[in-house]
């Protein structure tokens, strides 16, 4: 399945001019460690299936859906059966400021499993289907319709979440962590507090901090920096950029610090992540 890989950085073979790839998978062999810019999402149909995700394990039953976000270094374990392995082109989710509500959806791994609602797992599953069905009758506007299924169920997927939140005034801070989200999107590049989020939200620090942990599926200071890390990806690609400048603009105080958070985020430094994509952007030329 894997068919360019350059140590460990995947370049997803999409067909000219399309940015999603659907595999109905029954090979039976492991890949290796490897990470890609798309958001992968796997689904066993017959038997299970078993992914490593930054060095922590994902057991599938069947029917069982996992979120892989685009960027995490993930291997996929040998095993008979069959499953739909997804691959979908991260740019339309990137820098758009109307997704910003699902960036902690796609901040880590998400296994959906028995521990959601049936409802929840059966409207997972037929998304996957509804995907199924309009990549195998490919028309102009399919990938249209997949974006679309893949955004709503990420959304249905937040929501879900949400739900989960058993205080009293998780509605008034469902509205609030909104304007939280966009202070962040908006001033990333500048130093920003948790207790300065926690007086725009109107709770106390430590309050908050568990609110925003139970909201998101991680603390501030991870949601921060990988925010910061996205902006310094995009910058990265534009290219005109030394490291520094990266560095600078998108808010990380030092260039050691920057190196640290970038590789501990993606694996790998700013500088790999620049080598990487020129190559693989000129192999895209080439062919």
């Amino acid at each position: 399945m894997i068919v360019n890989l350059n140590g460990d950085f995947e370049t997803v073979d999409f067909i000219q001019d399309r940015s999603v790839l659907l595999y109905d998978n029954i090979e039976d062999e492991e890949y290796p460690p490897h990470w890609h810019n798309a958001i992968e999402i796997i689904m066993p149909l017959t038997n299970g299936f078993e992914a490593v995700c930054k060095g922590q394990d994902y057991k599938l039953c069947e029917r069982d859906i996992l979120i892989i976000p685009s960027g995490v270094l993930h291997n996929l374990k040998a095993q008979s059966g069959r499953r739909l392995i997804l691959l979908i082109d991260n740019g339309a989710f990137i820098g758009n400021p109307s997704l910003t509500g699902l960036m902690s959806v796609l901040s880590e791994p998400v296994l959906i499993n028995s521990s959601y609602s049936k409802e929840f797992l059966e409207y997972a599953g037929s998304v996957m289907r509804d995907i199924y069905v309009l990549y195998s009758n490919y028309t102009e506007v399919s990938e249209v319709y997949i974006y679309i299924k893949v955004l709503t169920l990420l959304a249905k997927l937040k929501e879900y979440q949400l739900s989960l939140i058993n205080y009293d005034d998780s509605d008034r801070y469902s509205s609030t962590f909104g304007v939280v989200l966009r202070y962040i999107d908006q001033n990333y590049m500048h130093d920003i507090t948790l207790e300065d989020l926690a007086s725009i939200a109107g709770y106390s620090p430590y309050h908050f901090s568990r609110l925003f942990k139970k909201y998101s599926n991680t603390t501030f200071v991870n949601f921060l920096n990988r925010r910061r890390v996205k902006a310094a990806e995009m910058m990265l690609l534009e290219g005109g950029y030394s490291i520094t400048d990266v560095a600078m603009q998108s808010g990380f105080s030092s260039l050691t610090t920057f190196n640290r958070v970038f590789k501990m985020i993606n694996g790998y430094t700013p500088t790999e992540y620049k080598k990487l994509y020129r190559t693989s952007h000129m192999a895209e030329v080439n062919f």
